[in-house]
């Protein structure tokens, strides 16, 4: 079996897509879980982008220790510079230098002639070289650039010292079949490849990231670069998941296989949708709720008679628990630790707690607790519990024709904070309290959304709240439960501490 290399951009490229930013130590805990998830390689950023990509990139490259630590760097030496700073202290660091190849990007974007283009790829690929061993070059729009040039290009590269070659599909324009024939070309044409890790890049503008990576793999790629929910710029990056579990199924058709921890998917998956506030599709291959989901009677019939008559994998392999255990009100801590641990999920003490303790509130408003339910408290157990402020209480009073009233009372610290406002409606009066009492009416609500998480009447509802402060920097909130206004509440309170976080 050949062994693939899983380098991981979520941190960098997923990061960049639209309403999917986050802080500090949402990237830790999101590396953290990537190093549990088994990826070869973290890009942890773009250090040279500000001050706190930089410091992110840092961070993330002292707190791991198994995953190779990257930062992304264009082909000049202040960029170098920054990247081998922030990536220095990491048990194994490397820097990911990149420059435009095709013409129409060395034309209207870099103004530099081939010959130039090839002169800095030498000269920066050496200069990176020279802080660190772990050197990768990417031919940005390699798949729309001239083969020959792009071929010398990379002969370039690898004289100069870069150990591993990637191959991009900026702009996700090529098929399966083309990024396949590329492969093939350049493994015949660069001199020195077979020293070289090959790498491949792809986005999804066309829907065929995954599809034109996997042909690369076929083809003799030995590392593809990828995010978690194939999160990325505009349609998104080749997803991980789903080329993993590509490899794992069909590794008769692939002979190839990766380091990934599978039961870790689907764990990785949700932590990252409860950070940015984006939900996964239901649809969504390996990951989405109805991905081991089966309607239809004859579905139903088949799969219990044996499983694999319509699943091809099984839902354990991915971490998805099979939700046999029902829990109520009735039931204690013991058997709510265990129903944890069969899901994946390992809680501290104080974790425990917390969780048990808005577990016994959800069993007083529901009849049975689902595998959703305790999935949804566990995901937003930092939401309810940490932060400079905690909702302790809210009345409110909307009706057609009367004033929208809201009460709010909060915790900060150890002092108490009460406030009634009207608003337009029961949230917009909700949320004017809260601004009023801690002194901040300059916030603005961006978006809102509310979600059902679990089926039913009494479903659980989350609700997702971006919020901007007076700089333009935006904060995304998330809140928990069966009142749809008090979990819209929640979000604005944790969206809100997140932003007195930040400050501070």
């Amino acid at each position: 079996m050949k062994r693939i290399r899983i380098f991981d951009t979520t941190l960098r490229d997923g990061e960049q897509s639209p309403g999917c930013s986050m802080n500090l130590t949402e990237k830790i805990e999101m590396a953290r879980q990537l190093e549990k998830l088994g990826v070869d390689v973290i890009e942890a950023g773009f250090a040279i982008a500000s001050p706190m990509d930089h410091k992110s990139v840092q961070t993330i490259a002292a707190a791991v220790s198994n995953c190779t630590v990257a930062s992304l760097a264009r082909c000049t030496k202040g960029d170098i510079d920054a990247a081998w700073d922030a990536v220095k202290e990491a048990k194994h660091p490397r820097i990911h230098v990149f420059l435009a190849t095709s013409d129409i990007h060395m034309e209207y974007k870099l103004k530099m002639t081939r010959e130039q283009v090839l002169e800095r790829i030498s000269s920066m690929v050496a200069y990176a070289k020279s802080f660190c061993d772990d050197i990768e070059f990417s031919a940005e729009d390699a798949s729309r650039s001239d083969r020959a040039f792009l071929a010398q290009c990379y002969t370039n590269a690898v004289a100069a010292g870069a150990t591993t070659l990637n191959v991009p599909d900026t702009v996700g324009y090529s098929t399966p079949q083309e990024m396949a024939e590329l492969i093939t070309y350049l493994k015949e044409h660069v001199e020195g490849i077979e020293n070289t890790d090959i790498s491949v890049h792809c986005h999804d503008d066309l829907g065929m990231a995954v599809a034109n990576t996997l042909a690369c793999i076929k083809a003799g790629a030995t590392q593809v670069e990828c995010t978690v929910n194939g999160i990325g710029e505009r349609a998104g990056n080749a997803s991980l998941e789903e080329i993993v579990m590509a490899l794992h199924t069909r590794r008769d058709f692939y002979e190839a296989e990766t380091g990934i921890n599978t039961r870790q998917i689907y764990n990785s998956s949700k932590l990252l949708s409860n950070i940015t506030g984006v939900p996964i599709p239901p649809s969504k291959a390996i990951v989405g709720a109805n991905a081991f989901a089966h309607e239809s009677g004859i579905h139903q019939h088949g799969v219990i008679s044996n499983a694999q008559t319509y699943e091809i994998m099984k839902s354990t392999d991915v971490g998805i628990p099979q939700n046999t255990m029902v829990l109520g009100k009735h039931s204690g801590k013991h058997a709510l630790r265990e129903k944890l641990a069969s899901m994946g999920y390992e809680l501290d003490d104080q974790e425990m707690e917390n969780v048990f303790a808005r577990f016994k509130d959800l069993a007083d408003k529901k009849k049975n607790i689902t595998g959703s339910d305790i999935e949804a408290l566990v995901l937003h157990r930092r939401n309810a519990f940490i932060g400079t402020c905690k909702l302790l209480g809210h009345v409110v009073n909307t009706g057609h024709g009367v004033p929208n009233t809201s009460y709010i009372k909060l915790q900060r610290g150890d002092e108490v904070l009460e406030d009634v406002a009207i608003g337009t409606g029961p949230l917009d009066a909700s949320f004017q309290a809260i601004n009023r009492m801690l002194g901040m009416e300059d916030i603005r609500l961006e978006s809102f959304s509310l979600n059902a998480v679990t089926d039913g009447e009494d479903a659980v509802g989350e609700a997702v709240v971006k919020l901007e402060d007076k700089n333009g920097a935006t904060y995304t909130g998330t809140g928990l439960s069966t009142d749809i206004i008090e979990s819209s509440i929640r979000a604005y309170v944790n969206g809100i501490n997140k932003m007195m976080e930040a400050a501070n």
